[in-house]
């Protein structure tokens, strides 16, 4: 199951689909029959990749795409309206029911809805980019991207706050009072 680039926004109902980023923020696709885009804010909107939401278990977290995968095999969702700590108790059994509300439930069976007739479902999740050293490496290559960066504005910075205006003017000596 491929969720890689399907995010949910914090303040906005349903899906959407990760487009691309410019200055201002995310430039998001709705999953719906309409298929609008929006742009996301950086500085205020929060996302959440769905390839990274898991539910609280007993003994561990239950990854949503596990969740979703054993819902697809049982191949029905329940009505909304009704309770559905039975069902949820089918497609994941180890989850905390202290902890997973019904609207966590009723807001995990919406998304299934949503994807179900997607694609995902048959694609696979795409790898992570060479051995677990090569990753570590290309982290810390923009990590240290980052300091170089943050030393180079700090330099500049205060280069700029070094520098000294002109010098004051003299005052004058002799006072036009008494001339």
């Amino acid at each position: 199951m491929n969720l890689r680039g399907i995010v949910a926004v914090s303040g906005r109902p349903g899906l959407f689909k990760l487009v691309g980023q410019n200055k201002v923020g995310y430039i998001l696709e709705s999953l719906d029959a309409q298929k609008t885009k929006i742009v996301a804010n950086i500085t205020n909107t929060k996302l959440a990749s769905l390839e990274d939401i898991t539910v609280y278990g007993e003994d561990e977290e239950i990854k949503l795409a596990d969740i979703f995968a054993k819902i697809s095999a049982k191949g029905s969702t329940p009505d909304l309206k009704g309770d559905l700590r039975a069902y949820f108790l089918e497609v994941a059994p180890n989850h905390d029911q202290e902890k997973v509300y019904a609207s966590d439930m009723k807001k995990i069976i919406t998304w299934y809805n949503l994807l179900k007739d997607l694609p995902l479902f048959t694609e696979e999740a795409p790898e992570t980019p060479g051995t677990a050293a090569e990753v570590k490496l290309a982290e810390e290559k923009t990590a240290d991207k980052k300091v170089k960066a943050a030393g180079a504005k700090a330099t500049a910075s205060a280069k700029a706050t070094t520098k000294t205006s002109a010098p004051a003017k003299k005052a004058s000596m002799t006072s036009k009072k008494g001339v």
